[in-house]
């Protein structure tokens, strides 16, 4: 029965995430949610008992924050930023301990909003690639204001685009490659 759930829900999120990208690709970025390799690969680098505060950018249908929600501890504060109205509805209702803000360009006051204006990890799930220069260069600003020293910041692309951004903002950048995911992706690590 679980399993039938289970997969029930994963063909929803789907059809939902591609109709939404059929609406606007602008601001969804796929056409399928991220795998579950993709989903593993981006959460694998947080220290989990050492979270108090966490952000994720772009949540989508919720399969980052399914995985969030699963793993952090039962203090932590999570700020969850979903443009789409619908998505950022049913994100809301699933996940009712979580605070919902819509635009990831005003991160720094939605987390001053909340009292979290030190962060000590940053998921991001934005399509970057679609943004102007202007925007990536707001949010990963932003980003860099709201990070603890020690923070990461975690972000999926499907492409380097953002390498030379990232590296510019961050003292340390990794990327790996994950094959298993519709389209493939890079994952930036960045302390």
């Amino acid at each position: 029965m679980l399993a039938n759930t289970f997969t029930k829900t994963k063909i929803t999120d789907r059809w939902r995430f591609l109709k939404k990208f059929i609406q606007n690709p602008h601001d969804v970025g796929s056409i399928v949610p991220s795998s579950n390799r993709l989903t593993q690969k981006m959460l694998e680098p947080i220290p989990w008992n050492h979270v108090h505060t966490l952000v994720e950018l772009g949540a989508g249908t919720g399969v980052f924050t399914q995985m969030i929600y699963d793993l952090v501890r039962p203090d932590c504060q999570v700020a969850v930023f979903e443009k789409e109205e619908e998505m950022r509805e049913l994100l809301k209702r699933e996940f009712c301990g979580f605070h919902m803000f819509s635009n990831a360009l005003e991160l720094k006051d939605s987390l001053s909003s909340i009292g979290a204006d030190r962060v000590d990890c940053i998921v991001s799930g934005l399509p970057f690639a679609n943004f102007s220069q202007a925007e990536r260069e707001k949010i990963i600003r932003q980003v860099r204001e709201t990070l603890r020293e020690d923070g990461l910041f975690i972000t999926f692309q499907y492409s380097l685009q953002m390498k030379t951004m990232l590296e510019a903002a961050f003292d340390e950048v990794s990327i790996s490659l994950v094959p298993w995911n519709i389209p493939p992706a890079f994952v930036y690590t960045c302390k």
